[in-house]
Order: C-alpha cells, then sequence, then structure tokens
C-alpha cells in the first residue's frame, strides 16, 4: 500500500465523520480492500511475477533490525494511538501518552521512533517513542561515562544508601558517600536541587547508572589540599570544622584534607565521648602534633592550646586541704577523684576507713558520687595527688590507750572464728584477738567452735595493745580467777577420783574431772594387757575411777592413772573394770606387780595438742596472734592430738 492511498484512507474517513477504529492486528486500510487486491493479485500475476514481487518486499523490509531507533512519519491520529509510518510493509501504533510535547504530534510530522519488534504475535509493529527518548539519552549518558563529560542533574527522591538523579530523563543512583567531601547531615534538604554529577559506572545490560558529586568536589580541592601538606608542619596552628565525630576522637576538615584530633588530646581531663567536648560542624583551631607524610595522616591537639591545669597546682592545693570532688574511676586499690578538670586524685583504699578492712573502694564509694577528702601529697612532676577520706575524721586510735586500758573487762561481740582464735568487735571498727589459748583454763581446746559462736556475746579483758600494727589482744578465761590455785590440793598426787572419757587420742585418753578441768591418762596406766584399738576398748562418755600421779600447775597438766587406783583394790573391781572395756583378765597380784610409772613421751607435747594450722587469712597470722598471747596461754601444755574443725567464719578483719 502506498503512501497516498493510506492519506486518502484516512481522509476519506474524516470526510464522512466516521471514526473506524481499525482492527489491532491490521493496518489503517480496510482488510476488505486488503483482501480484495490479493485476490486480485492472485488472479493478475503469475507465479514467476508473484516470486518477484515477494523478493522485492523482502528486500525493502530487509533494512529494519529489532532494537534500533528509526525515523518515521505520523500518518494519523486514532483517539490516543498515534499512527507512524517508518517505511515498512506496515504502520506502527506509538501510544500518544509517550510523546513529551503535543505540539510534535501533528499528522505529517517526523518523528524518531524505537522498533521493539518487527512483528508480534498478532503481526503487529511494535514502536516506542519514550523508549526512543530513552536511547538518544542513554547513548549521551555512556558517552560522557567514557569521556568523563560532567552532567547535570536534579535530584529526585531520597532511597536506602542515598538519592535518585534524573539525568535528563534517565534515573541514576547518586550513593550517599559520593554526596559530598563532608557527610551529609540532611538528605531531605537536597531533593529537587540541581546539581553537577560524573557518572562513575553504567551498566549496559541492566542499564543502571551510578554518578558522584564528591569526585567533583575533590578535583576543586586538590589545589588547596597540596598547597595545605607542602605547608604542614609540627606545632603549626590551624583552623577547621568538626567534620565526624567517632568514639575515639574527633576529625577535623582543615579546608580539602582531614585530620584527627585523638579522645585524649581533646581535653586535660578525662571525658567519656569527645561529643562533650565539640560538635559538628563547630569551627575549631587545632594544632598539628604529628604528620605522617606516606600514609597523609595528621595528628591534631585540641586540649594543648588551652591552660594547662597543673599550672600552680602546689599554691592551689596544698596538703591538708579539704576537697570536694567526683569519683570517676574505681579500680582494685583504690577510687579516682576529679578535683577540678584535668586534675584527678586517688584514694587509696587504706585512707578510707580507720578502722575497717577495706576490700574494695566500692564498699565506701560509688561512681559519679560527690564526696569530700584531704590532701595528702601532691607530685607535680609525676602528676600524681594522694587524697585521703579517713583523715576528716579523728583516728579513734589516738585514744584507744585510755578508752581500753590493760587489765580493763568489756563486752564485744564475735564477729569471726579462725584456728588460732576469736575476733571479738569491742566497738565498731575495733576489734581485737581473744588466742585459743586464752579461751579457757580448765579445757584443752581444739578450735574455737567448740566453746563459742559468731555473733555471741562475750566478757573479754584487754591483755596487751599494740598502736603501731593496731592490734588488741584480748583474753577471755582471764575474766574469772584462775583456778590452778585450789587445783594444787584438789588434784595432788595420790588423789583418787572420777573422770569421764570427752576425746580419745592415740596415746591415751582425756578425760574431765569433777571440777571442770580436763586431764590425761596414758594408754599404759588403762590397760596391763596390749590393746590393739584404743577406740574399741574405751569410748567418749566413758566413766573411769582415776587417781592423780602427777600435777603441775606452771604447765596446767594432771596426769592420772587407772592402774594406780587398782592398785590396792579388791579382785572384784578389776574383774569388772576388765570386763566393761573388754580388756584380758589380770590379778590383783598382776596390777601390784606391774603397775607402770609415767614416760616422758606419752605426754602430749604442745605441737601434738594444738590444732593443725590451715589456711591462715592474711590479715592475722598465727604467729602475730601469738605474739599478743597472754604469757599464760604461752606457757600451757594442751593434751589433745587430734585435729580440731575447719573454722566456720570468714577471714577475720584487721584491727
Amino acid at each position: 500500500m502506498t503512501d497516498e492511498q493510506t492519506q486518502e484512507n484516512v481522509g476519506g474517513q474524516e470526510a464522512t465523520g466516521q471514526e473506524q477504529r481499525v482492527p489491532q492486528h491490521q493496518t489503517p486500510v480496510a482488510k476488505a480492500s486488503a483482501k480484495s487486491s490479493t485476490d486480485m493479485t492472485e488472479r493478475e500475476y503469475s507465479p514467476e511475477e508473484r516470486s518477484t514481487l515477494m523478493e522485492m518486499i523482502d528486500k525493502a523490509t530487509g533494512k529494519f533490525s529489532e532494537g534500533e531507533v528509526v525515523h518515521g512519519r505520523i500518518v494519523a491520529i486514532l483517539g490516543n494511538d498515534v499512527v507512524v509510518d517508518i517505511g515498512f510493509k506496515s504502520e506502527g501504533i506509538v501510544p500518544l501518552a509517550e510523546f513529551t510535547s503535543l505540539e510534535e504530534v501533528k499528522v505529517g510530522n517526523e518523528v524518531e521512533v524505537y522498533l521493539q519488534s518487527v512483528e508480534d504475535k498478532d503481526g503487529r509493529l511494535i514502536l516506542s517513542r519514550k523508549r526512543a527518548d530513552f536511547m538518544r539519552v542513554w547513548e549521551k549518558v555512556s558517552r560522557a561515562f567514557e569521556t568523563g563529560e560532567i552532567l547535570q542533574g536534579r535530584i529526585a527522591r531520597r532511597i536506602k544508601g542515598g538519592m535518585v538523579v534524573d539525568l535528563m530523563g534517565v534515573e541514576a543512583f547518586l550513593p550517599g558517600s559520593q554526596i559530598d567531601v563532608r557527610p551529609v547531615r540532611d538528605f531531605d534538604s537536597l531533593i529537587g536541587k540541581m546539581m553537577d554529577f560524573r557518572v562513575v559506572k553504567v551498566n549496559q545490560p541492566t542499564e543502571n547508572v551510578v554518578v558522584s558529586h564528591r569526585v567533583i568536589v575533590e578535583e576543586s580541592l586538590a589545589g588547596q589540599r597540596k598547597a595545605i601538606l607542602e605547608k604542614l608542619e609540627k606545632t603549626q596552628v590551624l583552623e577547621g570544622t568538626v567534620k565526624a565525630i567517632t568514639d575515639f576522637g574527633a576529625f577535623i576538615d582543615l579546608g580539602g584534607v582531614d585530620g584527627l584530633v585523638h579522645i585524649t588530646d581533646l581535653s586535660w581531663g578525662r571525658i567519656g565521648h569527645p561529643s562533650e567536648i565539640v560538635k559538628l560542624d563547630q569551627t575549631v583551631n587545632v594544632v598539628v602534633l604529628d604528620f605522617d607524610e606516606a600514609k597523609k595522616r595528621i595528628s591534631l591537639g585540641y586540649k594543648q592550646l588551652q591552660p594547662h591545669p597543673w599550672e600552680n597546682i602546689e599554691t592551689r592545693y596544698p596538703v591538708g586541704t579539704k576537697i570536694n570532688g567526683k569519683v570517676v574511676s574505681l579500680t582494685d586499690y583504690g577510687a579516682f577523684v576529679e578535683i577540678e578538670h584535668g586534675i584527678e586524685g586517688l584514694i587509696h583504699v587504706s585512707e578510707m576507713s580507720w578502722t575497717q578492712h577495706i576490700k574494695h573502694p566500692s564498699q565506701v564509694v560509688s561512681m559519679g558520687q560527690m564526696i569530700d577528702a584531704v590532701i595528702l601529697s601532691v607530685d607535680k612532676d609525676k602528676r600524681r595527688i594522694s587524697l585521703g577520706m579517713k583523715q576528716l575524721e579523728p583516728d579513734p586510735w589516738e585514744k584507744i590507750m585510755e578508752k581500753y586500758p590493760v587489765g580493763s573487762q568489756h563486752t564485744g561481740t564475735v564477729r569471726n572464728l579462725t584456728n588460732f582464735g576469736v575476733f571479738v568487735e569491742l566497738e565498731e571498727g575495733i576489734d581485737g584477738l581473744v588466742h585459743i589459748s586464752d579461751l579457757s583454763w580448765t579445757k584443752k581446746v581444739r578450735h574455737p567452735g567448740e566453746l563459742v559462736k559468731k555473733g555471741q556475746r562475750l566478757d573479754v579483758v584487754i591483755l596487751g595493745i599494740d598502736k603501731d600494727q593496731r592490734r588488741i589482744s584480748l583474753g577471755h578465761k582471764q575474766v574469772s580467777g584462775n583456778p590452778w590455785d585450789t587445783f594444787a590440793s584438789t588434784y595432788r598426787a595420790g588423789t583418787e577420783t572420777e573422770g569421764k572419757i570427752v576425746r580419745v587420742i592415740e596415746k591415751g585418753v582425756i578425760v574431765e574431772l569433777p571440777e571442770g578441768v580436763d586431764g590425761f591418762v596414758p594408754l599404759s596406766h588403762l590397760s596391763m594387757t596390749p590393746v590393739k584399738n584404743i577406740g574399741d576398748a574405751f569410748k567418749v562418755g566413758d566413766a573411769l575411777p582415776l587417781k592423780v600421779i602427777e600435777f603441775d600447775a606452771d604447765s596446767k597438766k594432771i596426769v592420772l592413772s587407772v592402774l594406780e587406783y587398782l592398785r590396792d583394790k579388791e579382785q572384784k573391781l578389776v574383774d569388772e573394770y576388765s570386763r566393761k572395756h573388754r580388756l584380758t583378765p589380770v590379778t590383783m597380784k598382776d596390777v601390784v606387780e606391774v603397775a607402770p610409772g609415767v614416760e616422758t613421751d606419752e605426754v602430749p607435747s604442745d605441737s601434738a595438742a594444738a590444732a593443725p594450722a590451715q589456711e591462715q587469712p592474711a590479715a592475722e597470722s598465727p604467729a602475730a596472734a601469738d605474739s599478743l598471747a597472754s604469757p599464760e596461754a604461752k606457757s600451757e601444755e594442751a593434751t589433745e592430738g587430734d585435729p580440731g574443725p575447719n573454722p566456720e567464719a570468714n577471714p577475720p578483719v584487721d584491727s
């Protein structure tokens, strides 16, 4: 069909005023007419002519390829469709909405269209004006990417990670990091703004474009950066703008080149975060501390331009001055207190209380607490200040001798039990030690827990005070008189008595005598015949007939014998004793003839009687405790040999 025939058909439709809609798969010319022409062709052309005609049509249509922009002429406007003839065997239809300007949509106008498909499933020619416009701009964007040409675009909207830029109708992605050399605070303020961009990435298959404005800014600052680096030197003072703040410091823009002020160089004092000193976009003066030319790293200082707080420290804070400060740090050995910005002092745990044994400063103070303290010493060279809290109160040990004279009697509370004694609190913070040997005149104590309990009220006598070591020696048995003066007549050698077994040891048994005093019966004075297992023959609680064979008031020792008691008794008593304890029977003659003496090694010594030392607390050792024990306790001999129980209390508090 010729162009003239198409125009006549379109004109005929307009003249008659009848709107004839062209079916989707047909050209604007009526198919009925086409069919008639076809039939006529079949009648008028021979097979040879028809073959020649088809070859001519194929040559005419073979110049068109899908995916290219071609020129065409508008031949008709049908409602929302524009019919375009590109010289193909059929016309194509372009939606009217794809034209950006209605002025160019006129019959007879030449237009560029994009050939999407030569023939779809319905036999139609598929054209696109919008795609043609895109391809024209895409070609320009691709050329700009290759040449580095700067394009102007409008920031359309904000998306995750950056912005969308309209480049002459093509959408491009602008990453947030590529907007400017400085961090962008408000992305929304950029929407609608026209800016220059450089295409930094083009993906042809996906038709994605990435642009950058930052590279243009960096190029403009390159000369300025070079000039700054050439003149840069240590101690140089520069003006800059706070560009970014991190946990470890602040980055300063010096005009094209960045430097870092570490958090330790922001303030002479302790700070938790750089934002406490500087703010974003703040203009500050800084000093160059170091410059790494190879890595192009600049270290800056901010506090170095501020007055040093340690100047004239001795005159501002002389020794003995009372101060008020804030606890800024706690360690195992003390608390650091900020006296003023940049000035800190240490309160050692030993300077927190006169009387209490402080293991950790958190027992007394807490982070952020405002406290009072006293200046103890100032070392300007090492920048150290020693503080004390206990100096705010009088030292109770200054008048300890007046309040607790030696020999005075007091009542305290049992606070702690150890293997070697009992710690008794006389008043808050004032403790004394009752050595295990000063607990009882008559009992051979293996562990203090046998006589006293934690929290119990206990009467004590002051035996000694060591003011320098801050130790008080106490005695409990000294509250009552020494009964051994009367025991000399009650338990003189040869006296017959009775005792109850309270403890069985390897060398014999410990018995309790009528007046509550303990005595010792050697194994050789319990039986004439060998005893394989003393524990099988003699039980705790068994009553024994006894005779005193030795009494020593100085060492507080009473030795007794069953065999000596039975020496002049009837055979009936001997048999009864042997039967009761399942011993081999003996006669009175055997008893009389073989009654043994007392060997020295049979009596338990101090080392055998004392409870074995277990783990000792650091605050008090047995040796230190023994140094304050009474003279009577030091000379007294214990008579038991089995170990005592574990201490039930915590380590003692050093008084």
